[in-house]
C-alpha cells in the first residue's frame, strides 16, 4: 500500500495510548539501527578468527537484511523496513557517508602521495589501467546478456564497469596490511603508496562518471555539454579549495596548540559546517556531494588539529550511522536475481575478469621493477580489495540507474568476494623474510649496566602506551646510568592498538620504514608524535642513542612483534608499562587511580612475561612525577631492593647493585627473613605449594627447582654485594612474621621513590603465606609485586618487577627437559614396564 510520506509522523503517543511504535518515523529508526549495529557486531565477531576486515561483516549484515534473506519474509520487510521509511534511513546512513569521506580525505596524505616515486605510480596506473580496458570488453558481454542493460548509454555503463573492477580500497587495504604485519615490508609499503594513487584516480573517474550518468537520469537523454558542463564546474571547485580553503584550513589548524588536550568548539563547528556547505556545493554543481566532503578533508593539513578532529566525530560515524550505509545498500542488494546457469556464469566471469586484469597488470609491472615474483603475486592480491568505496560507486550507479537489480547484485557479490579472498591468499603466497637476530652474549644484569668498557653496548627496549608514561619512565631509564656505564641504546616503542578507527589508519598511512614491525615517526626533523618527541629532547639532552619507535598491531598479537624486534635487535632488557597507573592521594596516604588502560593490554603484558626472549621488567608507576607532558622530571634518587631469595629477587638485587654507581641515587637492600617458629607452624597446615608457571613459561625453568641450591646462590650474592658495595649502599636485615604487613609498610613510609622485587621463584612457604594472607589481585607481578600494587593500601612508591631471562630456556632446551622428566617417571613405573626415551637426537 502507498503511503504519503508527508503523512508520517515523527514520534507515537506511545502504546497505552493504542500506538504502535513501528508505524512512527523515529521509534522504526531506533529499532533499524539496533537491529543493524547487533547483526554487523555479531558477524564482525565471527569473523575476526579469519582475520577479515570489518567491511566484510558490514556488507554480509547489510545483505542478510535485504531481500536476500530476512527481507523474504514479507513480514519482516512490512513492519521493520517498509517502503516509506527508506528515505529516511538513506538520508541518515548518507549524512554518515558524507562524514566518513571526510575521514578519507584526512587519511589520504597528499604529500606522501608526491613523494611515493615512478614505481608505485606505474604499478597503481597499470593496476587500474588493465582492469578498466577488461571492463570496456565485459561491457559488451553483459548489455547482451542481462535483460535491461542495454538501455543504458555506452559511455555510461563503460565507466561504472571500469571504475568497480579498477578500484583499491585503500583505507581496507590499509587494515589487512597492518594484521598482516606487512605495512614495513617492500610489498606494503608499494601497496599503500599504490592504493593511494588509486584512491585519488578512482574519485576522479568517479566524479566523471557521475556526470555522464546525469544525462540517464528522470527526464531523458539531455545535451552532451551539460556533462562537459558538470566537469568543468567540478574542476574550478577543486581549484577554489585549494586556492582559498585550504589556506584557510592551514591557520585554523595553526591556531589549535598542540599543547592542549581540547578544541576550541568555534573551530569544530566551522570545520563540520564545512563538510556539510562542501557536499552541498559538490551535490549543486552535479557531482554527488560525498566528493565535497572527500576534497574538504583534503584541504585539512595533518597533524595535531586533523588527529584530534578524528577523534571527536570517528566514534560517531564509524561505530553509529555508517553501518546504516551498508543496511540501506543491502536492502538494495538481493541475489535472487541472479538466477540460472546463465547468470551465475556471469558472475563467475566477473570475478575472473576482476581479478584477471589487476593482478596481472600489477604482477607485469612489478616484475619490470625487478619485485621477486612472489613479492609481485603478493602486490597484485593485495590491490585487488575492495570494501566500502566500491559500494559507494555501485549505489550511486543504481541511484542513477546505470545498474539495474541483476548487474548490481553480481558486482556487489565481486567485491564481497575478492575482498574476502585477500587475507587468506596473501598469506599462503608471502611470507616476509625477517631479519637476522642480532646475537650479542647473555650477561647479567649488573655487567650489562656497568661493564667498564665504554665500547660494550646495552640495549633496552622500553614500551609506552601515552604520553603519560613518558617522564616517568626517564626516570627510571635515567636512574640506571651511571659514570662509568656501557653505551645505552634505547628502543622507545609506542605501543599503538589497530583498531578500525580512522585515527588508527591515519597512524599507519603516514608510517615510514624502519625494521619489523615498527614505524618511525621521526622525519626531515619533525615529529608529529609527543611521545616520540619526549624521547628525542631526551636524546639530544643526555647523548643517549635513541630509537624512537610506533608499533601498531592488534592487541592480540601485540607481543608476537615485541618478541621478534627484541631478538632481531639483540635487546637486553623490555620494559612494560604496568595497564594501572596511580598518583599519591591526599595526606591519609590513601592511593588515587590515574589511569586505566583496559584489561586486554593487562593480557599484552601477561603474553610477553610468558615467554620473554631476555631480561624484562614491568613497571608500575605510581609516582607524583606524572607532571604535564614535556616537563622534565626528577631522577628516582631513594630506591630499595626487597629480596627474598630466587633467580628474580637475584636478577634485582644486580639491577639495584648498578644503580647504586649512579649519581645522587641513595639504594638500600632490605632482606626479609620469616622468623622460624612462623615458618615452622604454617608449614604444618598449609599445603604443598602449587606452581603457577605454565610450560612454555621461560620465567620457571623447572617446576621443582632445587631451593637449597638456590639457598646458596642467594648467599654468595649478598655477601659479595655486601663485600663490594659497603658504603655505597646499605643493607638492611629484618626479621618477620608477617610479610604482607611488612612489604606493606615499606610502600606505605614514603621513603622510597623506586622499588625493585623479583617476580617470582621464591620459597614456596613464603609464597603460601603471601597467597594466604592477601587476595591475589594482579598474579602476572608475582606474590610480592601484587602486595606493592594492590589498591586502597595507602602505598606511594613506584614498583618495577624483574622477571630473570634463563638463556637455556630456549625451545630445544625446554623440550630436552620435558622428555628427561618424561623419562624419568616411565622409568619410575615399575610394575607398568620401562620406556626409554632418547633424547640424544634433541
Amino acid at each position: 500500500m502507498a503511503v504519503n510520506i508527508t503523512s508520517v509522523k515523527i514520534s507515537s503517543d506511545g502504546a497505552w495510548q493504542g500506538n504502535n511504535p513501528l508505524n512512527y518515523a523515529f521509534p522504526l529508526l531506533i529499532v533499524q539501527t539496533t537491529l543493524v549495529l547487533a547483526i554487523s557486531r555479531s558477524l564482525g565477531f565471527f569473523l575476526k578468527p579469519f582475520r577479515q576486515p570489518k567491511v566484510i561483516a558490514e556488507i554480509v549484515g547489510g545483505i542478510i537484511l535485504g531481500p536476500s534473506a530476512l527481507g523474504r519474509n514479507k513480514d519482516f520487510l512490512h513492519w521493520i523496513f517498509p517502503s516509506w521509511s527508506t528515505p529516511i534511513l538513506e538520508s541518515v546512513a548518507s549524512v554518515g557517508l558524507l562524514f566518513f569521506l571526510f575521514l578519507v580525505g584526512l587519511e589520504l596524505d597528499l604529500s606522501s602521495i608526491r613523494r611515493s616515486g615512478r614505481r608505485a605510480f606505474s604499478i597503481a596506473l597499470a593496476g587500474m589501467s588493465i582492469p578498466f580496458i577488461f571492463g570496456i570488453g565485459l561491457t559488451f558481454i553483459l548489455r547482451k546478456a542481462i535483460d535491461g542493460a542495454d538501455k543504458v548509454g555506452y559511455s555510461q555503463f563503460i565507466v561504472f564497469m571500469g571504475v568497480s573492477l579498477s578500484i583499491t580500497a585503500f583505507p581496507v587495504l590499509a587494515r589487512i596490511l597492518a594484521e598482516l604485519k606487512l605495512l614495513t615490508t617492500q610489498v606494503g609499503e608499494t601497496a599503500m603508496a599504490a592504493a593511494a594513487f588509486n584512491d585519488m584516480a578512482a574519485w576522479i573517474m568517479l566524479a566523471l562518471a557521475v556526470a555522464l550518468a546525469g544525462n540517464n537520469s528522470e527526464g531523458g537523454p539531455k545535451s552532451p555539454l551539460i556533462s562537459i558542463w558538470v566537469l568543468l564546474s567540478g574542476v574550478a571547485f577543486v581549484i577554489f579549495m585549494f586556492v582559498i580553503v585550504r589556506p584557510g584550513m592551514t591557520w585554523v589548524a595553526r591556531q589549535c596548540s598542540p599543547g592542549y588536550d581540547f578544541l576550541d568548539e568555534a573551530y569544530v563547528c566551522l570545520t563540520l559546517a564545512g563538510v556539510m556547505l562542501c557536499g552541498f556545493m559538490t551535490d549543486l554543481i552535479g557531482i554527488h556531494a560525498i566528493f565535497g566532503a572527500f576534497v574538504f578533508g583534503l584541504m585539512i593539513p595533518g597533524g595535531d588539529f586533523a588527529a584530534r578532529l578524528i577523534k571527536r566525530i570517528e566514534d560517531f560515524v564509524m561505530g553509529l550511522l555508517l553501518p546504516l550505509y551498508f543496511a540501506s545498500s543491502g536492502l538494495k542488494t538481493n541475489i535472487a536475481k541472479i538466477h540460472g546457469a546463465e547468470a551465475w556464469g556471469l558472475l563467475a566471469m566477473v570475478i575472473t575478469t576482476s581479478c584477471a586484469g589487476k593482478i596481472l597488470g600489477t604482477f607485469v609491472v612489478a616484475m619490470l621493477f625487478t619485485i621477486p615474483a612472489r613479492e609481485s603475486l603478493a602486490l597484485g592480491v593485495l590491490m585487488n580489495t575492495k570494501g566500502l568505496v566500491e559500494l559507494i560507486v555501485l549505489n550511486i550507479g543504481k541511484e542513477k540507474k546505470v545498474l539495474n537489480d541483476e548487474m548490481f547484485a553480481i558486482l556487489v557479490l565481486m567485491a564481497l568476494f575478492t575482498t574476502f579472498l585477500t587475507t587468506p591468499t596473501v598469506m599462503a603466497i608471502y611470507k616476509p623474510a625477517r631479519g637476522i637476530p642480532t646475537r650479542l652474549p647473555r650477561r647479567s644484569q649488573r655487567d650489562l649496566l656497568c661493564t667498564g668498557n665504554p665500547k660494550d653496548e646495552v640495549r633496552i627496549m622500553a614500551c609506552v602506551h601515552g604520553p603519560s608514561n613518558v617522564p616517568s619512565l626517564i626516570n627510571l631509564i635515567e636512574s640506571t646510568r651511571t659514570p662509568n656505564c656501557s653505551l645505552l641504546k634505547l628502543y622507545a616503542v609506542h605501543l599503538v592498538e589497530l583498531t578500525d578507527r580512522s585515527s588508527s589508519i591515519l597512524t599507519v598511512h603516514r608510517a615510514r620504514r624502519n625494521g619489523f614491525p615498527f614505524i618511525n615517526r621521526l622525519h626531515r626533523g619533525e615529529s608529529e608524535d609527543r611521545v616520540a618527541a619526549a624521547f628525542e629532547a631526551y636524546a639530544q639532552l643526555t647523548g643517549v642513542t635513541v630509537r624512537a619507535m610506533t608499533a601498531i598491531s592488534s592487541l592480540c598479537s601485540m607481543h608476537e612483534d615485541i618478541y621478534h624486534v627484541a631478538k632481531e635487535k639483540g635487546v637486553t632488557t623490555i620494559i612494560l608499562p604496568f595497564h594501572k597507573q596511580w598518583r599519591s592521594g591526599p595526606a591519609d596516604g590513601d592511593s588515587e587511580e590515574l589511569e586505566f588502560v583496559g584489561h586486554k593490554w593487562r593480557e599484552v603484558n601477561q603474553r610477553v612475561l610468558d615467554s620473554a626472549p631476555c631480561h624484562l621488567a614491568l613497571f608500575v608507576d605510581r609516582r607524583e612525577a606524572l607532571q604535564e607532558e614535556g616537563s622534565t622530571a626528577t631522577v628516582a634518587k631513594k630506591i630499595c631492593v626487597l629480596f627474598l631469595g630466587g633467580p628474580d629477587d637475584r636478577d634485582a638485587l644486580e639491577l639495584g647493585w648498578g644503580m647504586a654507581d649512579s649519581p645522587g641515587v641513595r639504594v638500600t637492600v632490605t632482606r626479609l627473613v620469616r622468623a622460624v617458629e612462623t615458618a615452622s607452624r604454617r608449614l604444618k597446615k598449609l599445603p604443598p605449594p602449587v606452581t603457577t608457571c605454565t610450560e612454555n613459561d621461560n620465567a620457571c625453568s623447572d617446576a621443582s627447582p632445587d631451593f637449597e641450591m638456590e639457598k646458596e646462590l642467594d648467599k654468595a650474592m649478598l655477601m659479595e654485594f655486601r663485600k663490594k658495595r659497603d658504603g655505597i649502599a646499605q643493607y638492611i636485615e629484618k626479621v618477620t612474621e608477617n610479610l604482607v604487613e611488612e612489604v606493606l609498610a615499606i610502600g606505605r613510609s614514603g621513603e622510597f621513590d623506586l622499588i625493585l622485587v623479583g617476580r617470582t621463584q621464591l620459597p614456596p612457604i613464603t609464597t603460601a603465606e603471601l597467597t594466604e594472607d592477601h587476595q591475589v589481585e594482579h598474579p602476572e607481578l608475582g606474590p610480592i609485586g601484587d602486595v606493592l600494587a594492590s589498591s586502597g593500601r595507602g602505598i606511594v612508591s613506584s614498583m618495577l618487577v624483574v622477571q630473570h631471562y634463563d638463556e637455556g630456556n630456549d625451545d630445544d632446551s625446554i623440550t630436552l627437559k620435558k622428555k628427561k622428566k618424561k623419562k624419568k617417571r616411565v622409568e619410575g613405573e615399575g610394575d607398568v614396564g620401562v620406556m626409554t626415551v632418547d633424547s640424544s637426537s634433541v
